[in-house]
């Protein structure tokens, strides 16, 4: 061929990139292609400037199949659906590029058997070497070099393996050249073992650069494992020291309150109103508390006396009046202070279903499709049912009402920061539904609904319409006879970021209680599902929700802390604390988004001292025992073969007589992959895509065309009277059927808020202005 002669092919650290010939067809034959080995992945180019934009094909070496076919040629293969013919332009860039491949393909699977492992779902704590956050960047560079040091260990094994292979194969050619007699062959031998030598010259340079690299490694860290080793040791003296002090100071406490209450008991005998001794206790400067250790949360919690339990209001001068009222009311069962109820039980008056047909088990090729939508809002890019669940994205947002008890119990609340509680269990309750559901709704078309009647049955009744296309929103408005109202729109925004996906839900959620005219306001957080590629799918939920009391200036600031290998803390853990308006803390609340969450009552808190390189303080709560908030309900018998839907879930796309002809339910392509017929779902989807792409041409055309016949008029007559919003009216002029747009008074967004007339609709049964999408 007349190009020239291919360069020696280079490693760069983990990267190995080289010119080699790739079989292409019987036509061209073999071509020279640009091919780059990184990070287990072996991909491959027309030319060096193809790189940075497109990729002529990319291959997994975690599981591929390495031969050799004769002295240049080769060949890599995963099992059928990717195979490269490829040939080196001598024997040993042949061997430099297999000793390569077989290194990389040893890394990659040692990755994918970590990676399979990051989604089980055991505590971080049990893990080996997981350091907390209170130990945690010396732990987390422990664990990253011990990584490395294996790394280089299992290199050292696959080159020795490759050494003692090639040397087997050395001694038997110069046996051959030993017995050979002095004849035409003997000159092809001698060049054979030249060539078998030379191949054993370069592997063995690579073992010892290895062994260089992994001695300048154990070499550099050395003293830095010393000082992290006492550095652990003197961090445990001091937690022992801190720890003994700690009950010293409750034994102190104990003996201090006691005295009180005795003095408080005698000064009432003889008829005094003035405080106990000890009584001021509360508020004593000279109390002891200890600092939060290094990257620990930002508060502590430490139980307060047993005694604190049994006080009533008679004998608690040295607390706040509405604090132990309250306290009261948290140490009872927690609804056992209001026995307000209907007249007459509520009972079910149709048999829910409990099982829906079993997911098949359909493969398909995930990186075929995702390679495509790195970077891209998925909302936007057409995706089999495959990837999906069979819900819609509005039953989804009506599965927020799983627990609508919590708010049943908040409006029963006399006290506001009680009710916070309840409402902030209610926002954490919402996710439980998603530790193991890894499938994606279906987009709503735009004008569809979704109603979710419970009234006979919970109190309640619930509407979702998709409001918009493009971005994606959906608004919903649930009311309840219990008292309660919930109303939430929310745009969902989703990025592919390689080897995960970001979900951001953007818009507020409001809540209000009728008996107490209480308004609160939250958002969501975000929420990441890992090992798109390679591994076992997870979902993971983090960051802060502030949820707002709008009418008395309570909040509640909940943190949703994200997975961490290397954390000592419980997986999916939620910390938060309800404090009033003025930044007092009355409740800590504990727990995880996938499982219950726990209330304590906050008896008395301090400042800790400086903590940490940036000098910031904890709060150290000292609070009565946790009582349980929340509890999740148990997922019913087979869930895992029903993609794992709740109790619920499994209702939600049940066939209900009278619903309007826009509703979830009588979606063909939805109802499709519910019976396992997934093939006809994936052409009813084409076929609904196209006829909303259609409808929205249609309403663009009209738009046109009014706003062509309002600027005819005007020039006709210049004085006539001409809608001046018409010229800047959007091309798609769609309204929503059952909710309108306005200024939300208390976020200051435009949001689509029920304007009524659904459920009038519903009962006369006259749905013709209802829109024709399915």
């Amino acid at each position: 061929m007349s190009e020239p002669k291919s360069p020696t092919p280079t490693p760069a650290g983990d990267t190995y990139k080289g010119w080699v010939f790739k079989w292409t067809n019987y036509i061209k034959g073999y071509q020279r292609r640009w091919f780059v080995l990184s990070n287990g992945l072996l991909s491959y180019y027309r030319t060096q400037a193809e790189m940075g934009h497109t990729c002529r094909g990319t291959i997994n070496l975690a599981t591929a199949v390495i031969s050799v076919d004769d002295a240049c040629n080769f060949v890599i293969s995963n099992g059928g659906a990717q195979t490269y013919h490829l040939k080196a332009s001598s024997e040993v860039e042949r061997q430099r590029w297999i000793t390569a491949l077989e290194l990389a393909k040893a890394k990659a699977a040692r990755m994918q058997a970590e990676s399979d492992d990051s989604g089980d779902d055991f505590p971080p704590s049990s893990l080996p070497g997981g350091g907390g956050q209170g130990g945690g960047s010396q732990n987390s560079e422990v664990q990253s070099t011990l990584r490395t040091l294996g790394s280089k260990v299992e290199d050292l094994s696959t080159c020795n393996d490759l050494i003692s292979k090639h040397g087997s194969a050395l001694q038997r050619s110069l046996s051959e050249l030993d017995s050979l007699r002095l004849t035409g062959e003997a000159g092809d031998k001698i060049r054979q073992v030249t060539e078998r030598a030379t191949l054993f010259r370069i592997t063995s340079n690579a073992m010892i650069n290895a062994c260089r690299d992994f001695l300048a490694l154990a070499q550099s860290h050395s003293k830095r494992w010393q000082k992290a080793l006492q550095a652990e040791r003197e961090q445990r003296v001091r937690l022992e020291e801190a720890l003994e002090q700690l009950a010293k100071q409750h034994n102190h406490l104990e003996r201090a309150f006691r005295g009180a209450a005795q003095a408080h008991a005698i000064v009432d005998n003889k008829g005094g109103a003035g405080p106990g001794k000890g009584e001021a206790s509360d508020e004593d400067d000279e109390n002891e508390f200890f600092d939060a250790m290094e990257d620990a949360p930002e508060f502590i919690t430490v139980p307060a006396d047993p005694q604190f339990h049994k006080r009533s209001s008679s004998n608690a001068s040295g607390l706040n009046t509405d604090l132990c009222a309250d306290d009261q009311s948290l140490n009872e069962e927690p609804l056992a202070m209001n026995q307000e109820s209907p007249s007459q039980e509520l009972v079910p008056l149709k048999k829910r279903r409990a099982r829906i047909p079993d997911k098949p088990n359909y493969s398909l090729n995930l990186w075929s499709i995702m390679k495509n939508c790195i970077g891209k809002d998925l909302s936007k890019i057409p995706m089999p049912v495959n990837f999906n669940e069979p819900i819609s994205m509005l039953q989804r947002l009506s599965e927020d009402l799983e627990y609508h008890e919590l708010l049943d119990k908040a409006a029963k609340c006399h006290s506001s920061l009680e009710q916070m509680c309840y409402v902030a269990a209610f926002c954490v309750s919402a996710y439980s539904t998603t530790v193991y559901r890894t499938g994606k709704p279906f987009n709503p078309l735009l004008g569809e609904t979704y109603e979710l009647d419970r009234r006979r049955e919970s109190g309640y009744r619930s509407l979702c319409e998709q409001v918009s296309h493009h971005p994606p929103a959906a608004a919903h408005h649930a009311i309840s006879d219990r008292g309660w109202t919930l109303r939430q729109e929310i745009t969902v925004a989703s990025k592919f970021r390689g080897k995960y996906l970001s979900i951001m839900p953007l818009g507020t959620i409001h809540a209000i209680f009728e008996k107490s005219n209480n308004h609160y306001t939250w958002k969501k957080v975000t929420t990441t599902v890992h090992n798109i590629i390679v591994g076992k799918l997870w979902i993971d939920q983090s960051g802060e929700i502030d949820i707002v009391n709008h009418t008395t200036g309570d909040r509640c600031h909940l943190k949703f802390a994200p997975y961490s290998y290397f954390s000592r803390d419980v997986a999916r853990k939620v910390t938060g604390v309800v404090m009033d308006k003025d930044g007092k803390a009355h409740y800590v609340l504990s727990g995880t988004w996938d499982e219950k969450m726990e209330f304590s009552r906050v008896m008395q808190s301090s400042r800790g001292g400086e903590n940490g390189t940036e000098g910031k303080q904890k709060t150290v709560y000292q609070t009565l025992k946790a009582r349980e908030l929340w509890k999740r309900n148990p997922l019913p018998d087979g869930a895992e073969s029903m993609y794992y839907f709740t109790a619920l879930a499994l209702t939600l796309n049940e066939p209900e007589d009278g619903v309007a002809p826009t509703d979830s339910r009588r979606r063909p392509d939805q109802r499709l992959m519910e019976d396992g017929r997934w093939d006809e779902a994936n052409g009813e989807k084409q076929r609904l895509e196209e006829k909303q792409r259609s409808a929205r041409r249609e309403r663009e055309r009209e738009a046109a065309s009014q706003r062509a016949s309002s600027q005819s008029e005007e020039a006709v007559d210049e004085d006539s009277f001409v809608d001046h919003s018409m010229k800047s009216a959007p091309h798609d002029s769609y309204k929503a059927l059952w909710f309108e747009s306005c200024e939300d008074q208390f976020t200051g967004e435009q949001v689509h808020i029920y304007k009524g007339g659904y459920w009038e609709t519903k009962e006369l049964g006259n749905w013709e202005g209802c829109p024709d999408i399915f």
